[in-house]
């Protein structure tokens, strides 16, 4: 499976692609902070494209972890990942993220990287929550400096407040989070010269000009933040 903007197979990246290698570090770290906050039962995994973040919880976690339910809506993805990953606690379902019914209870809920993409990011949040058994835990991440720019798979730009925010009101409680920083090389992003890369937005000046609060939004985080992708990951309670 090729490797793209949006979905990682750790088996097929290049030597050379070094954002993808680092991409893929980032992903791991997520999910193994994730791994530290899960309560024993079942465990939903939220868009979890090729599988390999489900199988580290799945055999790092198989003390807690009763039942894994992996979706993504990706149908190659799922299919890779039964390929790839399969594991006796694991159930890899091809689905809608929005819609996603577990039929089952959920202890946990890990949807890492998933939130931006979605047309209805409060919806999700809702859905989810209203899944998970009281005492459950929900660990989310989402990229906190600007990404539509230059991602046109992502819908949202949020910030740390209007992140939290979705999860204002769903009887959730934020009890621990961090945040990571993945450095990029403009004229590297700029020339497309990976793999991933292909991927960026085409056309970006136009792209400013048609959102010029977007052009703003970048170089206000180019003083602020400078060559650098900012990530909060986050774990809530149901209480």
């Amino acid at each position: 499976m090729q490797n793209s903007l949006e979905r990682i197979d750790p088996d097929s990246i290049a030597d050379s692609e070094t954002t993808g290698y680092e991409t893929l570090q980032l992903h791991l770290q997520r999910y193994q902070y994730a791994a530290r906050f899960l309560k024993k039962g079942n465990c939903a995994d939220i868009a979890c494209g090729t599988g390999y973040g489900s199988f580290f919880l799945a055999t790092t976690c198989h003390q807690i972890i009763d039942k894994l339910i992996s979706v993504d809506i990706d149908a190659s993805s799922i299919e890779r990942a039964r390929s790839r990953y399969a594991h006796s606690s694991i159930e890899f379902i091809c689905a809608d993220a929005l819609s996603f019914l577990s039929g089952q209870p959920l202890h946990n809920v890990v949807s890492l990287e998933t939130i931006e993409h979605l047309p209805d990011p409060q919806g999700f949040v809702s859905n989810m929550s209203s899944q998970l058994q009281k005492g459950g835990r929900f660990i989310a991440s989402v990229p906190v400096t600007p990404s539509m720019d230059a991602n046109p798979y992502h819908l949202y730009d949020f910030t740390k407040t209007s992140f939290l925010k979705l999860f204002n009101n769903k009887g959730l409680t934020l009890i621990d989070s961090f945040v990571q920083e993945q450095p990029y090389r403009l004229f590297s992003v700029l020339g497309k010269k990976e793999e991933r890369g292909k991927d960026l937005r085409k056309g970006m000046m136009s792209y400013y000009l048609k959102h010029p609060s977007k052009f703003f939004l970048r170089l206000n985080s180019l003083f602020n933040d400078g060559f650098k992708n900012k990530y909060l990951v986050a774990v809530f309670e149901k209480l």
